[in-house]
């Protein structure tokens, strides 16, 4: 016996509450195996892949692609059974039109991935049973009978592009309505009845074959004497009427995230930011003579990889910088290992890798690790693992062509150290008027954790590391 079953968004993790719909990947009414990506999402941190559970016949979609879905909302709906599809199929054959299922249908392959009801329970890419994904089948829609057209486990099927087989539809009858999908198509009524505390199953729909429409959960809200204010057309009509040369973007996705994250710090966070000019001849020239020693075909030491391991030395100095504060407890945490956290601008936005256990890697392994991060940032493959847990950060705004800023903290972490372009400038150098390659170090920190003579001093120690490389090497 078939049975559909509802696929919500799983939690992706990482207290990510809501993701993106970017691309659906399966259409309704193909087959789908067990494990196999059904849609691409965007969260604030990454681009994942959700692989559904279930393998069957996908009765229904939710969600359009560019729609903002939370945790634990339905994804779509999957007849599951093994010969879900296969009477499909037999219809299809016995009338020898081209209505029917196009190649051999599901069956057999049902059953090789998995059989009735077999799931997985993986949330992500590369979780779960590991076996390899079936061939992917379409199943084309064919004429549902009107006393058919009802309610598959609460679902409407008389609307859409697809329907399912008459089969699928009279066994998924006999299921239980309750723990079914909702009779909801449109985000807004969905959206609307979520502000307004009402719950979808327990309303009878006035639309077609049960269908709930908005006018539905508009009389519930009023008769629970809910505030009409709550609505989308009664915010809508509040608002400012916007100018007609005004652009406006939502703050979503990762945009919001980032926002929302500055928008803490700056709340809760007393920063204060020192800075100061250094040399950075010898350091550029102890770079090249590294990359020189290496070979022509060695990897080459980035100059952001120096100024890293320059940070490890220095936080193992000040480890009052390596730290957070515990706002609940009142107590500051300081860190034993260091996570070094770098901001990278990309076409998605401005996201923050992150190097584990900086502190215990060499010049060259940070450099390969800089360079695999900041690819998978440029093509939006990070992982939010890859994204999250930096006790400090690094920010080379220098690639825009600046010379200083006064950057906000990446919370919870206590200190940012921002460098500048690296440009000719007349310097004193052994008591004479040269012209060296200078740039700009500033430290923005929190000044919960330690005063201005740590934050100072661990300014000037990796200020006296760029300007000679030598000093490095007593820790070393």
């Amino acid at each position: 016996m078939a049975e559909v079953k509802e696929f919500t968004l799983p939690d992706l993790g990482e207290g990510l509450t809501e993701a993106e719909v970017v691309r659906w990947l399966v259409e309704v009414g193909e087959v789908v195996a067990v494990d196999q990506p059904v849609v691409e999402v965007e969260t604030a941190k990454a681009m994942v892949e959700v692989p559904c559970p279930y393998g069957g016949v996908v009765t229904a979609r939710y969600g359009a692609e560019g729609e903002e879905l939370a945790v634990g909302a339905p994804l779509l709906t999957v007849a599951v059974g093994a010969d879900a599809s296969a009477p499909a199929a037999a219809e299809g054959s016995g009338s020898g039109g081209a209505d029917g299922v196009v190649a051999e249908a599901g069956g057999a392959d049902a059953a090789e991935d998995g059989g009735a009801g077999e799931t997985s329970g993986a949330v992500l890419v590369g979780y779960g049973t590991g076996a390899p994904p079936a061939r992917r089948r379409r199943v084309r829609p064919t004429p549902v009978p009107a006393a058919a057209a009802g309610q598959v486990n609460g679902v409407a099927s008389g609307y859409g592009r697809h329907a399912v087989t008459p089969e699928v539809l009279v066994r998924a009858e006999a299921a239980e309505p309750a723990p079914g999908p909702v009779p909801v198509i449109s985000p807004l009524v969905r959206r609307l009845a979520r502000q307004n505390g009402v719950e979808l199953r327990t309303l009878t729909g006035s639309g077609p074959d049960g269908l709930i429409l908005r006018a539905d959960v508009e009389r519930a809200i009023g008769a629970a004497g809910a505030p009409a204010a709550a609505e989308p057309s009664a915010a809508a009509a509040s608002a400012p009427a916007a100018d007609a040369g005004e652009v406006r973007i939502p703050l979503r996705g990762l945009r919001g995230v980032v926002a929302d994250k500055m928008s803490r710090s700056r709340r809760e966070i007393p920063e204060a930011t020192c800075w100061v000019d250094v040399d950075t001849t010898e350091l550029l020239a102890a770079r090249r003579a590294m990359n020189a020693a290496g070979g022509p075909d060695a990897p080459k030491i980035s100059l952001l990889a120096l100024l890293a391991r320059i940070c490890t030395a220095a936080l193992a100095r000040y480890p009052e910088l390596n730290a957070r504060v515990d706002t609940e407890a009142r107590e500051i945490v300081r860190l034993e290992r260091v996570h070094v956290g770098f901001a990278a601008q990309t076409d998605r936005g401005l996201v923050v890798p992150v190097v584990r256990d900086a502190h215990a890697r060499s010049a060259e392994s940070l450099s390969e690790e800089l360079g695999r991060l900041t690819g998978a940032a440029r093509d939006g493959s990070l992982t939010p693992g890859e994204l999250t847990g930096s006790t400090f950060t690094l920010n080379n705004y220098g690639v825009f062509g600046v010379d200083g800023s006064t950057p906000i903290i990446n919370h919870p972490e206590a200190a940012m150290l921002g460098v500048g372009r690296i440009v000719p400038k007349p310097w004193v150098y052994e008591g004479e008027l040269a012209v060296r390659q200078v740039t700009q170090l500033s430290l923005t920190f929190d000044h919960r954790v330690c005063d201005g003579g740590v934050a100072g001093g661990f300014l000037r120690y990796v200020a006296d590391c760029v300007e000679q490389p030598a000093v490095l090497l007593r820790g070393v």
